[in-house]
C-alpha cells in the first residue's frame, strides 16, 4: 500500500488573483482541507488549502505559495496527495482506490483473470479497470459485492465472480 493517497486535483484558476478550481475526491468534499498540507505526487511541493467558496464541481482554494493566476494555471492538472496517516481508517468493506490498484483479480475457481489497472466511478458505483491478463485489453468490472466477493489486501489480490462473458 502506498503511504500517500490522491485527495483531489487542480482544475486551474480561478479569478486574478491566485485562487484555483479544486476538485476533491474525498467521501466529504470538504474535508480536503483537513488533511492539509497536500502534496504533488513527486512530493516535490506541498500547500496549506484554504477553502474559500464553493463552486460549480468543486471548490474555489486558496494555497500557501500561489498568488497570481499564472502561478494557479501552471498547476492545472496537478494531483494533490495527503499522507495516508492524515486520512481516517476504513471500515473493514471499505478501501481506499489507491489500495485497490496494482491487485491480482482471479476469479472464484483461482485462474487469474488480470490486474487492477485503475478505479472509476461515472455516477451509478465504482467500476474496476483490470487489465486482462496475457492481453493489452481492460475490462470493466463492477465493484460490489456479488461481482467482487473478496477483497485481500494483506495477500494483494481479489476475487471475482464477474457476469457471464466479461473475460472471454
Amino acid at each position: 500500500m502506498s503511504d500517500q493517497v490522491c485527495v483531489g486535483a487542480i482544475a486551474g484558476a480561478f479569478g486574478v488573483h491566485g485562487e484555483v478550481r479544486l476538485k476533491s475526491f474525498t467521501a466529504a468534499p470538504q474535508d480536503i482541507a483537513i488533511y492539509s498540507p497536500l502534496f504533488t505526487e513527486d512530493g516535490t511541493r506541498s500547500f496549506t488549502v484554504t477553502i474559500t467558496r464553493q463552486i460549480n464541481n468543486g471548490f474555489c482554494a486558496r494555497l500557501s505559495g500561489v498568488s497570481t493566476k499564472e502561478e494557479a494555471d501552471a498547476l492545472r492538472g496537478t494531483q494533490l496527495f495527503a499522507a495516508r496517516s492524515q486520512l481516517p481508517s476504513l471500515p473493514d468493506d471499505e478501501f481506499y482506490h489507491a489500495d485497490l490498484i496494482g491487485l491480482t483479480v482471479l476469479d472464484t475457481g483461482g485462474t487469474e483473470l488480470g490486474c487492477v489497472k485503475a478505479v472509476q466511478n461515472h455516477g451509478a458505483g465504482d467500476l474496476l479497470e483490470v487489465q486482462a491478463k496475457g492481453s493489452s485489453a481492460t475490462v470493466l468490472l463492477p465493484f460490489s459485492k456479488a461481482a467482487v466477493p473478496t477483497v485481500d489486501l494483506a495477500t494483494g489480490r481479489l476475487i471475482a465472480d464477474p457476469p457471464e462473458g466479461l473475460f472471454a
